[in-house]
């Protein structure tokens, strides 16, 4: 539980299980409200370019100086599709039309779900920003494995070459388990 006080009322909050609910959650103990914490959806896309992947290296932590494909938090008040593009831009500084969705990966022990989209650059416009320190296209045989920031970025490319191989794109629902590569939340 991360909320230690009550927005309403300025009461003390305690995990309990409310009536008619069936697990903890935050509970103000002076009114009553309900704090229901969510999972987080992160949003991005596969930048393309001929038969060339977008990647950014990360000049932000977690995971700075590794590279990842452009994604990061929904913002309220986005669609994901809105979402993805605000991420490739402030990422790479990349305009992209997307395509359609790709991939949703469910990471539920750390609470998150990613939402990955197929996009089509517009043009080769793209530079480093304050979040990528590097930005460049990369062919299959070029994408840096070991250098990949998180797992669902590496599982994200992988599923994408191995479909590139039959021009068929299928959107799929995938699980990313606790055991794997570098772990941490994409910002």
């Amino acid at each position: 539980m991360d909320i230690n006080f009550c927005q309403n009322c300025g009461g003390g909050v305690e995990e309990r299980i409310p009536p008619g609910d069936d697990r903890n959650r935050a509970v103000c103990a002076r009114c009553g409200r309900v704090y229901y914490q969510n999972p987080i959806m992160v949003v991005g896309c596969i930048p393309l370019w001929e038969e060339s992947v977008l990647l950014c290296r990360r000049d932000i932590e977690p995971c700075r100086g590794l590279w990842t494909l452009p994604a990061g938090y929904l913002e309220n008040g986005e669609t994901v599709e809105e979402g993805a593009m605000r991420e490739t831009w402030e990422e790479t500084r990349a305009r992209v039309e997307l395509i359609a969705p790709y991939r949703l990966f469910n990471i539920t022990f750390v609470n998150q779900i990613y939402m990955m989209f197929l996009a089509n650059l517009g043009n080769r416009d793209f530079g480093p920003t304050p979040e990528s320190s590097e930005v460049r296209l990369f062919k299959e045989a070029e994408i840096p494995w070991n250098e990949l920031a998180f797992t669902v970025i590496h599982e994200t490319l992988r599923h994408f070459f191995e479909d590139r191989k039959n021009n068929r794109f299928p959107f799929s629902v995938q699980e990313i388990e606790k055991s794997g590569l570098n772990l941490e939340p994409n910002n």
